[in-house]
């Protein structure tokens, strides 16, 4: 099996990150803005209620804001560790109040979407943004070069 180089190793990997955070930030996006907005908070605080989520009005103002301001900075690679340790908290609520009982299965309201999502989100927490991210650009030392080059 062969290696890549370094360079490209490095860049492929930030690359990965990446459309990972991306991918995930749209999905939680979607979903904050389903809360928030489509459904609107008091509806799901009385579908949350109706599910026995405790403190409905205030789970569902937490599901809806991290959703939609967590799933942001994922997409910006923005405070990309704490958006992802919200976002996780959020999908153990989610897989330990709604879905846990259900099976894995989502088609039956099971947890295996909950559970990818906040795996991935937990991942991102640890490893970090990547390169292509604004928490890159914020924190590179002083007189680096932002590049996006191998």
């Amino acid at each position: 099996m062969s290696r890549l180089p370094s360079g490209l190793a490095t860049h492929t990997r930030d690359l990965a990150l990446l459309i990972a955070r991306v991918g995930a930030g749209v999905v939680f996006v979607a979903h904050g803005w389903q809360k928030f907005r489509t459904n609107g908070l008091d509806a799901t605080a009385r579908g949350f209620e109706q599910m026995g989520v405790p403190a409905p009005s205030l789970s569902a103002y937490y599901a809806a804001g991290a959703e939609l301001l967590a799933g942001t900075a994922l997409i910006l690679g923005l405070l990309t560790s704490v958006a992802g340790l919200l976002l996780v908290l959020d999908m153990a609520g989610a897989f330990l109040f709604v879905h846990m009982s259900n099976g894995v299965f989502v088609a039956e309201g099971g947890w295996e979407l909950v559970v990818v999502l906040g795996l991935l989100a937990l991942t991102l927490a640890a490893v970090g943004p990547g390169r292509y991210s604004l928490d890159r650009v914020l924190t590179r030392a002083p007189g680096e070069r932002a590049t996006l080059s191998v």
